[in-house]
């Protein structure tokens, strides 16, 4: 065991704010104290377009090197822009990603702009790039990736060299009650996770008679009871919108099975979270960090992003409560495998 160190989580959020990236932040600093180390969660303002200099500036500006009542910090290990800023001597950086829109999301995000404020956000994308290119190059000592997905986008933009390492289920109390009748999907409603085709592949005539529940708020809600309404999916999918640990927990031991279809993602707690649960995870072959995890067949489906493969997968499973047992527990056996204290010993190591 690693002789106890003073470690400092640097991650960064929007005010009100709460998702994967919150969630890494406090089950790494639950994980170190538990292997006998002080650690605290230092959370860095992340600021909207147009302001992300002074968030930038903010990180870097921000003293890690001291302790409170003047106690050495041994090492900080920082999560996502722009709290890799923070500077100190022993950095380590576990990516979430950067600033998406930046990087991957960059034509998506770009083609919406009118032409005076275009050139402003490419002026602050090639700012971006050269100063994410000094912090994750010249100022840390290593530098961990969350996911193939994330570790693919480092190379493609800037060249870097990273080590994937996945983080394992936020600890939870997660239990395995049945394989019931109906399918679970959480998550930020935003489109990029997709839901508006888990939507379409249940109205898919394979997919009759199949329910789902879905969990989580935003953005994209309205428009989705909408789509819900238009095709005639009022008594077989329910918006629960945000639940809390229980519920998620009782959701997820209840279910036959997870669907997470979303696109190009970081990484996706709620692959591990459906594992540990002892169920499969039906996701596409572009939705990032979940294709990484499910095997085809043999934890969960990695299907075609198109409503008729999905609706396919899902009838599977519904159909087949052995296959849904038999996926579930090739996945709950991977999540097994997945460790805090590994990972702690990882980012710990000199």
């Amino acid at each position: 065991m690693a002789q106890p160190r003073t470690i400092i989580v640097a991650t960064a959020s929007p005010p009100f704010a709460e998702g994967g990236h919150l969630v890494m932040a406090r089950e790494l600093v639950g994980a170190l104290l538990e292997c006998g180390h002080d650690a605290t969660l230092l959370v860095t303002p992340q600021n909207r377009f147009g302001r992300q200099a002074s968030a930038y500036l903010a990180a870097w500006c921000t003293d890690v090197s001291v302790a409170h009542e003047g106690r050495k910090v041994d090492q900080v290990i920082s999560l996502r822009y722009p709290a890799y800023a923070v500077r100190h001597d022993n950095h380590v950086v576990w990516l979430n990603h950067r600033m998406r829109e930046y990087y991957d999301l960059w034509d998506q995000f770009s083609v919406h702009l009118s032409v005076k404020a275009g050139v402003k956000e490419r002026v602050r994308r090639a700012l971006i790039h050269r100063v994410d290119r000094h912090l994750l190059t010249k100022r840390v000592r290593d530098l961990y990736v969350i996911s193939a997905t994330v570790q693919a986008r480092l190379r493609r933009w800037g060249g870097y060299e990273s080590k994937v390492l996945y983080p394992p289920p936020p600890k939870r109390a997660y239990r395995n009650d049945d394989y019931g009748d109906y399918l679970f999907g959480v998550s930020r409603l935003t489109p990029l996770k997709r839901f508006d085709l888990v939507l379409r592949a249940l109205a898919e005539p394979i997919a009759s008679g199949i329910r789902c529940v879905i969990a989580g708020e935003g953005a994209q809600l309205e428009a989705l009871v909408r789509l819900r309404r238009q095709l005639d999916l009022d008594d077989r999918v329910d918006f629960t919108g945000r639940i809390g640990e229980q519920e998620l927990l009782e959701h997820l031991g209840r279910c036959r099975a997870v669907v997470f279809p979303t696109f190009n993602e970081d990484y996706g707690f709620v692959t591990v979270e459906a594992f540990a649960s002892g169920k499969a995870v039906l996701t596409c072959r572009d939705s990032g960090g979940p294709a990484e995890l499910v095997r085809n067949g043999v934890n969960g489906f990695v299907v075609d992003p198109t409503a008729e493969s999905l609706a396919r997968a899902m009838r599977a499973v519904m159909n087949d409560r052995t296959l849904a047992v038999r996926l579930g527990e090739a996945g709950a056996a991977d999540a097994a495998k997945m460790t805090w204290a590994d990972a702690v010993a990882q980012l710990l190591r000199t």
